[in-house]
């Protein structure tokens, strides 16, 4: 039953991700791209400014909603997860080095696009007199169609991102988990799950302020761990850089040349595998993370927009990129065992789950102890995922009350925690194929939306920026 379901879904995700899907992400990324002037180039320093000057571990308490920090630090915890290790891992593997390439360009005008949802987001929030935040797509859909097509867009969408990251979504980042654990330490995947159900559990219990106090700490220090040890790598592997760099730029227009097939198929699966994996890492245009850019504490939309830029520019420029340098300059180069592509004996050895751990095992394991490398994937790994569901529930969890209000919270609770074990045990293609599906379903209305609140978008950036 399970691979006639999967065989039904990717044919359906093949579809969306080819045409719809890329068509919406790249349309709506120019568009916003010259509507704003190349804002995410104009206020790239203002926003790197703006993020230190808010730089802060302490876990401060607002009156209303979190800093500018802690929002940006639940952004990233959302973003900075299993798609940058797994996910380019999938779109290296399926689309080859070049898959990176699209990744970037995606990414570019991805930055243009969450700045407008984010504005979107703060104009049309609503702050309750006990302080609490009400906002996202859900409510910007709302007030871009005042009508019955509005409520319709709104509930899908809502609906759609409660599936995708409440539920499925969670399941993606526990399964990563559970199965680069197993091969790194041997710990069965029902005990990882039964762990990091407990430790949801009193997290998600503790609501929107626990959550940003847990973020805030564990994203930088996440991200500098594994930063600090792709960056070991690469200088290990120095004399490779430039083939690493050659490559993600060769394959990205002559892609045949490495995953086989015609010029124009193989094409498009680069450039597809690039755009469906950089949706799913840095979430420019899905309407998840403004969820948590909304919580922020800012009296401008734009100083919270360029903010929202530099999740996308530090999850993919940054993080996604050194693990794909580190895969690409360790496996792909000539003594590596995807020199050839991927085919005959490879596909034994590597999949999109594991393809990091041989990869910084190659390096690590040869310097240090036999199987460092790939535990140091799964710590990572797990940080990197466990921040993601903490994130992704809070945003599942402002829309189930967008639904059906606060009376449910407790049935929507354990229905994720339910879906965050059951992902430990379950096949990882199917998982990755429902979480894609709704993914894909969030982007229409997400997009339809910003599109028609162009002017709301433009007036916000011309007054600061101009």
């Amino acid at each position: 039953m399970q691979d006639f379901l999967l065989l039904i879904i990717s044919t359906i995700n093949a579809y969306m991700s080819n045409y719809i899907l890329l068509f919406l992400l790249i349309s709506v990324g120019l568009w916003y791209t010259f509507k704003t002037k190349f804002v995410q180039i104009r206020c790239f320093g203002e926003a790197i400014h703006k993020i230190i000057d808010g730089l802060s571990f302490k876990g401060d308490k607002q009156k209303v909603g979190v800093t500018s920090f802690q929002a940006l630090s639940n952004a990233l915890a959302a973003q900075v997860g299993t798609g940058n290790i797994v996910g380019a891992s999938g779109a290296i593997l399926m689309g080859g080095p070049g898959a990176i390439f699209w990744m970037w360009i995606i990414a570019f005008f991805g930055m243009a696009t969450i700045y407008a949802e984010t504005v979107c987001a703060l104009k049309t929030r609503k702050i309750e007199s006990d302080g609490t935040i009400k906002g996202g797509p859900a409510y910007y859909i709302n007030t871009a169609f005042k009508n019955k097509f509005g409520k319709f867009l709104s509930a899908f969408f809502a609906i759609s991102i409660t599936i995708a990251v409440g539920f499925t979504g969670n399941m993606v980042q526990s399964n990563s988990i559970g199965f680069t654990l197993y091969n790194a330490f041997g710990v069965p995947n029902w005990i990882t799950g039964v762990i990091l159900v407990s430790i949801c559990w009193f997290i998600f219990r503790g609501g929107l302020s626990r959550l940003s106090s847990v973020t805030e700490k564990i994203v930088p220090i996440m991200s500098y761990i594994f930063v600090g040890g792709a960056v070991a790598i690469i200088i290990a592997r120095i004399q490779y850089l430039p083939d690493a760099l050659y490559m993600i730029f060769y394959y990205a227009f002559q892609p045949q040349a490495i995953i086989g097939g015609t010029f124009g198929e193989a094409l498009k699966i680069a450039v597809t595998q690039g755009a469906k994996r950089g949706l799913f890492s840095n979430e420019a245009g899905m309407g998840s993370t403004p969820h948590a850019h909304v919580q922020a504490n800012v009296t401008n939309p734009h100083e919270q927009g360029i903010v929202a830029m530099m999740g996308v520019f530090l999850d993919t420029f940054v993080v996604l990129t050194l693990n794909a340098l580190v895969i690409i300059s360790t496996l792909y180069t000539s003594d590596g065992i995807l020199a050839d592509g991927y085919k005959g004996a490879a596909t034994e050895i590597v999949n999109q789950a594991n393809l990091a751990q041989v990869a910084f095992s190659s390096v690590l394991d040869a310097g240090l102890n036999e199987g460092f490398g790939s535990q140091f994937i799964a710590i990572c790994l797990f940080f990197f995922g466990f921040s993601t569901i903490l994130a992704w529930h809070s945003f599942g969890k402002i829309n189930i009350v967008y639904l059906f209000g606060e009376k449910i919270i407790n049935v929507y609770i354990a229905i994720a925690l339910a879906f965050i074990f059951v992902g430990t045990i379950v096949s990882s293609d199917f998982v990755w194929e429902m979480t894609d599906l709704f993914n894909n379903f969030m982007v229409i209305p997400n997009v339809i939306a910003l599109f028609a609140l162009t002017n709301t978008v433009v007036a916000s950036c011309s007054k600061k920026t101009n």
